[in-house]
């Protein structure tokens, strides 16, 4: 069964670390990535563009609960699947320059996250789902504690309690839902009949609107997220903002929009509220920022707040172009965490003041970053261009004056982003006068998977359309029954 293998392949091959010994680490976790990519492109082909769960497999887990291990996926599910096989070898190929300590460790953290990443993607159960959402924590908290900057103990752990509180408010929602289903089963289909009062739902809505909040994460509950980004390893950063915030996305549209209508009705326009403020909050902290690292920290405050604005207007091209700019934000998002470690790897320095000059020194990581920075901004032809254009419409739609002013997020990016740009890769600075070393060949094969990934994206979105917009569309409808 594909969603198996998609699943458990990357547990199960990492036990080869076992075998090996710290120098064959990586290549061992490169060539399990790949392996990995492979197969979900294959289940991509072979996927039929409608709204029904396929690759399905439905087994009795502990019957008595009604927890079956019940795994399959949908457009959504499987867009989501992509970019995490996708990211997860760039993610290993741009540590390749760098040498850490009990590398079988690390390696074999980092393949344990895509199995509960991949987990949370592929559920259709919520007791597996909650389990797979834990199970992904995990990983990260030891990648960020272990392999860290010199804040790293109390930034992990700050980020730690910030995310188990949150899950524990998501279980105890899906332990009422369990006990209000009428078949007492927790598989989703199941949990999306239930009938709950406008209240009940007000309070569900909030429960899970914490959890997901906080991990994606939305103003005000993001605090833990700048520092947890600067202080984690690049990998561990990568990780959490290309694909782990995602989660949070993903939960938001799995379980809020479908299960409770009127908890939407009722705060739905709240949750915006919040998100359209992080847009230009996120946009402002980010402007004044010195360290290029913490700059994308809150540019991406800033991304994902539009991202759940647009979901939750409740309409079919807010949706679609959030599940579109998912994608978009993991793609640009990796690559600008990349492009900032390649520059700290041979300046020493990620402070915007001390850089300059980089563009003469190597125009190939300019022109690389340029792509990738472009994508953040929403330049048309780049795949931020159609996530954006759909969500401000479906929030137009919504209410005009919340677009205008998430509209503004858009402007102040690119003031900071090409500023940014400018300051790095252009000018004078010490670097004139030091070496610059040229891309690597696993740097260079990984900026170009990413920079014609964002080119694809813009060009030809319908590519990835065409597999959202039916499950989307569905969810709307169950949504407004």
């Amino acid at each position: 069964m594909i969603t198996i293998f998609i699943l458990f392949f990357p547990l199960l091959a990492s036990l080869l670390f076992l075998f090996s010994g710290n120098e064959n680490a990586k290549k061992i976790a490169l060539g399990i990535s790949v392996i990995e990519l492979a197969v979900s492109i294959f289940a991509a082909i072979q996927f039929i563009p409608d709204s029904n769960v396929q690759f399905a497999l439905h087994v009795d887990w502990i019957r008595t609960l009604g927890i079956s291990f019940h795994v399959g996926m949908d457009g959504i599910s499987l867009l989501m699947v992509l970019l995490t096989s996708f990211l997860v070898p760039i993610i290993i190929l741009s540590s390749f320059s760098k040498e850490y300590a009990n590398a079988k460790s690390f390696y074999f953290l980092i393949l344990l996250m895509e199995c509960g990443l991949q987990g949370v993607f592929l559920s259709q159960n919520t007791f597996l789902f909650y389990i797979f959402w834990e199970v992904a924590l995990i990983p990260i908290y030891f990648i960020a504690a272990l392999w860290g900057g010199d804040k790293r103990i109390q930034v992990t752990l700050k980020f730690f309690i910030y995310t188990i509180l949150g899950s524990l408010f998501m279980l105890i929602a899906f332990i009422y839902l369990y006990l209000q289903s009428p078949t007492q089963t927790m598989d989703f289909q199941s949990l999306y009949q239930i009938a709950l009062s406008r209240s009940t739902q007000g309070i569900l809505f909030w429960a899970f609107f914490l959890a997901f909040a906080i991990k994606m994460p939305i103003f005000p509950f993001h605090t833990w997220q700048p520092d947890t980004y600067a202080e984690a390893p690049t990998p561990g950063s990568m990780l959490l903002s290309g694909i782990m915030l995602k989660m949070g996305v993903y939960g938001v549209i799995r379980f809020i929009l479908p299960m409770l209508p009127l908890g939407m009705e009722d705060w739905g326009n709240t949750a915006i509220v919040l998100s359209v403020i992080g847009i230009v909050y996120g946009s402002l902290i980010a402007m004044v920022q010195k360290d290029l690292k913490r700059l994308i920290a809150y540019s991406s405050i800033a991304h994902v707040g539009l991202i759940s604005a647009g979901i939750f207007t409740l309409n079919a091209q807010g949706l679609t172009g959030g599940i579109i700019q998912m994608l978009s934000h993991g793609l640009c998002v990796v690559g600008l965490f990349f492009v900032v470690d390649l520059i700290k790897k041979r300046t020493g320095t990620r402070i915007i003041t001390e850089l300059g000059g980089i563009a003469e020194k190597s125009p190939a990581l300019a022109i690389y970053f340029m792509i990738i920075m472009l994508g953040s901004i929403a330049l048309p032809l780049t795949s931020g261009f159609i996530g954006e254009y759909l969500m401000l419409t479906g929030l137009y739609e919504y209410n005009p004056y919340l677009a205008g002013i998430a509209g503004l997020g858009i402007i102040f990016g690119a003031v900071y982003m090409l500023n940014m740009y400018k300051r790095t890769m252009y000018g004078l600075s010490p670097l004139q006068s030091s070496e610059f070393k040229s891309l690597s060949m696993a740097e260079n094969t990984a900026l170009f998977a990413l920079s014609a990934s964002i080119l694809w994206i813009g060009i030809y979105p319908e590519t990835f359309l065409h597999l959202a917009r039916p499950a989307a569309n569905h969810l709307l409808e169950i949504a407004k029954h």
